[in-house]
C-alpha cells in the first residue's frame, strides 16, 4: 500500500446493541473513502433507531466527508431514526462550527451529555 493510500485510510468498527449502533471511525474521512462510511451506515438505518458516529480516532474530515455525514443525517432523520456524533476532536468541531452545522447534529459529550 502506498503512503498516500495509507494516509487516506478509513476504518470502521460497528458495535450493535439492540436497536442502537455505534460506528467507530478511525483515520481520515476524505474524498475517495467517504463511500465506505455511507455504505456501512446506510445499511444500519433500517434496523437501528439510534446510530452514533464515534469520531474519537478520526484525524481529518474534508468537505466530501462532511457531505457524507450530512447525507447520512438526512437519510436517518427522514426514516425516523437518529444520527448522533460523539467524541469530536478539535479540528472536527472547528469544521462543524465554520460550516454552521454544529447546531444541526446532536453531539454527545462526556458522560453521554447531549450538547447542541
Amino acid at each position: 500500500m502506498s503512503d498516500e493510500a495509507t494516509a487516506n485510510h478509513l476504518t470502521l468498527d460497528v458495535d450493535r446493541t439492540g436497536n442502537a449502533a455505534v460506528v467507530r471511525c478511525s483515520g481520515k474521512l476524505v474524498a475517495g473513502v467517504n463511500h465506505l462510511l455511507y455504505l456501512e451506515v446506510s445499511q444500519l438505518i433500517p434496523g437501528s433507531k439510534r446510530i452514533v458516529l464515534d469520531l474519537t480516532d478520526l484525524t481529518h474530515m474534508d468537505s466530501t466527508g462532511l457531505g457524507t455525514v450530512v447525507r447520512l443525517y438526512v437519510s436517518a432523520k427522514s426514516a425516523g431514526y437518529s444520527l448522533e456524533l460523539i467524541n469530536l476532536g478539535k479540528r472536527i468541531r472547528q469544521l462543524l462550527g465554520v460550516t454552521n452545522l454544529f447546531s444541526v447534529f446532536t453531539v454527545i459529550g462526556e458522560h453521554n451529555i447531549r450538547m447542541h
